[in-house]
C-alpha cells in the first residue's frame, strides 16, 4: 500500500500551544491523535516531487500574518476560520505545481480552519461555539513554514519541516 502524505502549515508556537490546548480539552480523546493544525493538502503521493516542491515554495516565501476570524461549527465539530489572502494565494500556487496528482478534495478552493473539536453531537458543537464566542475577538497569528506527514491510518509522522525564510524575496 503506498504511503499517504499530509501537507500542514506550520504556525508560531504560541498559535500552536493555544489551539492544541483547546482541542486536548474539547476533541473526544480516544480520537485525538494530532496536536492542533492547518491541514492545505489532505492526501498526496510519497513521492520526491511533493517534497522538493514544497521546499522550493517555502524556501521563497516569508512567515506572514493570518487573521482568526471566526468560531465556527463545521457539523460535527467546532474550528477556528483563518483568513489570509497570502496563504490562499500560496495554496493556488501548490495547486498549481500538484495539479496531476491532486484528489478531489485538494482541488477545492482552500477554506483555512484549525478544528479543536470533532465527531461530537450537534448539542456539543453548539455549546462549545457558543461558550468561545462569548469572548472571542478577531486575532492575528503567524505562519511559519510547512510540515510533510505521512498518515498513518489516524495518527501521523512527521517526515519533514520547512520554515518560511525571514529574509526571502
Amino acid at each position: 500500500m503506498e504511503e499517504t502524505l499530509i501537507v500542514t502549515l506550520i504556525l508560531n508556537e504560541e498559535a500552536a500551544e493555544y489551539f492544541t490546548d483547546l482541542r486536548n480539552q474539547h476533541f473526544p480523546a480516544a480520537i485525538n491523535y494530532l496536536k492542533a493544525h492547518l491541514t492545505l493538502f489532505h492526501k498526496l503521493p510519497d513521492d520526491p516531487f511533493v517534497y522538493e516542491t514544497v521546499q522550493e515554495i517555502g524556501r521563497q516565501q516569508r512567515p506572514f500574518p493570518m487573521e482568526v476570524a471566526a468560531v465556527r461549527s463545521i457539523g460535527n465539530g467546532t474550528a477556528f476560520k483563518i483568513e489570509s489572502e497570502t496563504l490562499l494565494q500560496l495554496h493556488k500556487s501548490l495547486q498549481g505545481k500538484f495539479k496531476s496528482i491532486l484528489i478531489p478534495q485538494d482541488q477545492q478552493r482552500l477554506w483555512p480552519h484549525i478544528t479543536i473539536q470533532n465527531k461530537v453531537s450537534p448539542a456539543e458543537v453548539n455549546a462549545l461555539v457558543t461558550s468561545l464566542n462569548e469572548s472571542f475577538k478577531p486575532f492575528q497569528i503567524t505562519a511559519k513554514g510547512f510540515a510533510v506527514w505521512t498518515y498513518l491510518n489516524g495518527p501521523w509522522a512527521l517526515n519533514e519541516t520547512y520554515l518560511f525564510q525571514e529574509n526571502s524575496l
